[in-house]
């Protein structure tokens, strides 16, 4: 990756995280609350990897346009009359102006520019540039959009801003395994809630990747699944996701604060997943949780050192609206709830890394998918990029999660 350089923090800090487990210690407090630490993530894992922009459907018409931003650059996004899915730097080529305002969303035969009223056809090429026409060698043919890269997965879109990341396959590795028997592309939006939490955007991934707190904070997620587990997925992840998936108690059909599902289960998912609950981290910013009933996520942006803006969505397949008095609160309700409850431990962590007292701490078998992220962000610190484990290291946390044990070469 052209520009590649370390973080800016003590490489003798990131060694104990990258002992082996679970013997290996937490991320130094820097990596939660240096300004420049997260702006070299911003450079280096936002916008030089692949970052989860949302979902397809939001941009499903020809003309459909939103501009986002993925670290420091500006995106457009465009459907095309061919029904192909591009993304565009957020720059009129005339003299710089944005071509859409960040977070806002239009429907145009075209791309016009606010600024000079140049206009683009939704290829990017520049069909209009007023008062240009005496302008002596000026070809519109020489003015189109620069692309950005853009991919449609199972649903979502993904963005490389820098456009010189490793191929998006390599990137999400074998994550299909977790996601596509639930065939997201196809299920509905039912819930969508937005948080902004007052800690680092790692401390959130880290809570979410282990259930050893859930005894403590969780009563209404311990009363339908246990915290304890000794599933994994039938191989370990490849790729810069971690994850696993959970149980359903006895009692329990979905995760609801009774454990009754009020919609319907997926068509087509196999019997043996009618009983899991998935959680898979994708670095660097989106959470994805299939249950037998609906998919949620949790698609993340940092905002400050301690700062998360995070937007939680409840998708369901449409057979679900034809149950009579469906309503997605059964699931966003009970995620509302345990949401918060981990928001008020995250903030809490946040704010003893901010202090004098926080050193790194050792780390539970329990949490050996905590591990493999921390190990995942300390090698990519040093390397300069977003950077997968190898398959010996992934080998050796999954049968952690899996058996609970360490392997006698750990």
């Amino acid at each position: 990756m052209e520009g590649a350089k370390p973080a800016p923090i003590d490489p003798a800090l990131l060694e104990p995280v990258m002992k082996p487990f679970p013997g290996a210690r937490t991320l130094p407090a820097e990596a939660y609350t240096s300004a420049e630490v997260l702006g070299w993530e911003e450079r280096h894992f936002f916008e030089a990897s692949w970052v989860c922009a949302g979902r397809a459907v939001d941009l499903s018409n020809p003309g459909d346009q939103r501009a986002l931003r993925v670290g420091r650059e500006g995106i457009l996004l465009v459907r095309g009359d061919d029904a192909r899915l591009r993304g565009f730097y957020n720059v009129c080529r005339h003299r710089g102006h944005e071509l859409l305002e960040c977070g806002a969303s239009r429907n145009q035969r075209g791309i016009k520019c606010p600024y000079h009223a140049w206009v683009y056809g939704l290829e990017g090429d520049l069909r209009a540039a007023p008062r240009f026409g005496d302008v002596p060698g000026f070809e519109k043919a020489d003015y189109p959009l620069i692309e950005a890269r853009v991919v449609e997965w199972n649903g979502w879109v993904f963005v490389n801003a820098s456009g010189d990341a490793t191929d998006f396959l390599d990137h999400i590795g074998n994550l299909g395994m977790a996601v596509d028997p639930y065939t997201p592309e196809g299920l509905v939006l039912g819930a969508s809630h937005e948080y902004e939490v007052q800690a680092n955007w790692k401390i959130v991934v880290e809570n979410y990747l282990e259930c050893y707190h859930c005894s403590s904070i969780h009563p209404e997620l311990c009363h339908v699944s246990p915290p304890e587990s000794d599933k994994g997925y039938p191989e370990p992840p490849a790729g810069v996701w971690v994850g696993g998936p959970m149980d359903l108690r006895d009692h329990a059909e979905t995760m609801s604060l009774t454990g009754e599902s009020k919609g319907v289960p997926i068509p087509g998912l196999p019997e043996e997943l009618r009983r899991d609950v998935g959680y898979a981290a994708v670095l660097p910013n989106i959470l994805i949780s299939p249950h037998p009933d609906y998919v949620m996520t949790h698609r993340l942006e940092p905002l400050s050192t301690n700062r998360t803006w995070i937007e939680c969505q409840w998708l369901f397949p449409p057979e679900a609206w034809e149950r009579e008095g469906f309503s997605p609160d059964y699931a966003a309700e009970f995620w509302d709830i345990t949401n918060r409850e981990d928001w008020l431990a995250c903030e809490s962590v946040q704010r003893s890394v901010e202090g004098r007292g926080y050193r790194q701490g050792p780390m539970s078998t329990w949490e050996a998918g905590v591990w493999e992220e921390m190990l995942i962000v300390a090698r990519s610190y040093l390397e300069g990029r977003l950077l997968p484990l190898s398959a010996g290291e992934r080998r050796k946390a999954h049968a952690t999660l899996v058996r609970g044990e360490v392997p006698a070469d750990a």
